[in-house]
């Protein structure tokens, strides 16, 4: 589950790195495009954030899932060992 994030992660930050991209190409280059380079960095700031959001969230799915299998295993051990000394 956190490897879907962190790939939304880092499509996003290629996006926000092409958007500031944009904000340095002059305007006769971008025919039908918004013009604006204030409005491209701010789009590229948007993206960056929200890819970074994305980034955290993958990181904490991560550690969740890791606390949760260690739990799982513990749990299974203590059962074991209980098992074993019922014997």
């Amino acid at each position: 589950m956190s490897r879907n994030f962190y790939i939304l992660g880092a499509t996003l930050g290629f996006f926000a790195l092409l958007s500031a991209g944009m904000s340095f190409v002059p305007a006769n280059f971008q025919p039908g495009l918004p013009a604006n380079a204030s409005m491209w960095r701010t789009i590229a700031l948007f993206l960056l954030l929200a890819g970074l959001v994305s980034a955290f969230v993958g990181v904490m799915t991560n550690l969740f899932e890791q606390v949760d299998r260690r739990n799982e295993a513990a749990r299974l051990a203590a059962r074991e060992k209980r098992r074993d000394r019922d014997r």
